[in-house]
């Protein structure tokens, strides 16, 4: 697993957003799921690609390592990369990538996906009420005033100042947070992907329509939903007695594996779902990496899958 709650998700995408616009790349399309990220990006030089990867990988596990208690590497390596030639294998790419969260049952489509990041085209807020400063809270334009800091000086939002600007907050206001810090942060070039469907409605439909394919990268998948991962997140957060989420990982392998009933008996996860959760389970290796293929530089962008690795 890679992410186990919503602080997880922010600190990558804000990391990796710092590191898109450091590097030169666009990015066109951007997908977390809980146990890996998918992107695809279109740049002139594979390097920068490589640079990129590189750049939010080392900086995330820097952060996340230490809260879980882990050390060493963090994510499997090598990558699944696959060069995407022509318009219409970038499009099967791009429709493949939307539709990650209505496949694993996190969604009835692709725009409702929080971390597709679709619905952030047209709407700066699609998952919360407008915000409007003059009806905030102190503690809400404190924590708006600090993510527009960060950000215009290009520095990404880590845990500690995530749950400080999270903790005073209500619940509609925590909603509103989370849209704002993605509006303020997101680099996704929209207007690329667009262009390749005509019209980002369109682009939707094409998503509605067919889930699409993709065969030059191996996706492993474990149980039938990853909705479970959320709901072994709420449990053990609420009845579990765990204050942060990432405290399980104080306790050692022998002792997580005592936990191995407890979720399968709360929630629809297969055995294997709560070995991966657990950090118990090692994933499989991808069959393609970012190695040098010949057709990368006729390459109109690429789709990058990156797993975690797993045991702590």
């Amino acid at each position: 697993m890679l992410f186990y709650n919503v602080r997880d998700f922010l600190v990558f995408f804000t990391l990796f957003c710092v590191a898109a616009k450091r590097a030169n790349v666009q990015v066109l399309s951007l997908v977390l799921m809980w146990d890996h990220i998918h992107h695809c990006s279109k740049t002139p030089d594979e390097e920068d690609l490589s640079g990129l990867v590189q750049d939010y990988t080392s900086h995330f596990a820097s952060v996340h390592n230490p809260l879980c208690h882990k050390t060493g590497p963090l994510f499997l390596r090598p990558f699944g990369s696959a060069p995407k030639i022509g318009d219409k294998n970038v499009r099967t790419a791009l429709i493949y990538l939307g539709n990650n969260g209505p496949v694993r049952k996190l969604a009835e489509r692709a725009e409702q996906y929080r971390w597709s990041f679709l619905a952030y085209y047209k709407n700066p807020h699609p998952f919360s009420e407008p915000l409007k400063l003059s009806e905030a809270s102190k503690a809400m334009r404190r924590a708006v005033s600090l993510v527009k800091e960060r950000h215009s000086k290009n520095h990404a939002l880590h845990y500690q100042t995530l749950k400080w600007m999270f903790k005073p907050l209500r619940t509609k206001e925590r909603y509103q947070l989370i849209d704002f810090i993605i509006s303020t942060y997101n680099v996704i070039d929209y207007e690329i992907a667009i262009a390749f469907f005509g019209s980002f409605d369109k682009m939707l439909e094409a998503m509605h329509i067919t889930s699409g394919s993709e065969y030059d990268i191996q996706e492993e998948f474990v149980g039938w939903s990853d909705k479970v991962y959320e709901q072994m997140t709420q449990y053990l957060t609420g009845r579990g007695g765990l204050a942060d989420i990432h405290d399980m990982f104080k306790l050692s392998e022998t002792e997580r594996q005592k936990w191995i009933p407890i979720p399968q008996e709360e929630t629809s996860a297969t055995e294997r779902q709560v070995l991966k959760y657990l950090r118990l389970l090692q994933p499989s290796e991808p069959t393609s990496g970012p190695g040098r293929d010949p057709r990368n530089r006729r390459a109109v962008c690429f789709l990058q899958r990156i797993p975690y690795l797993c045991r702590v």
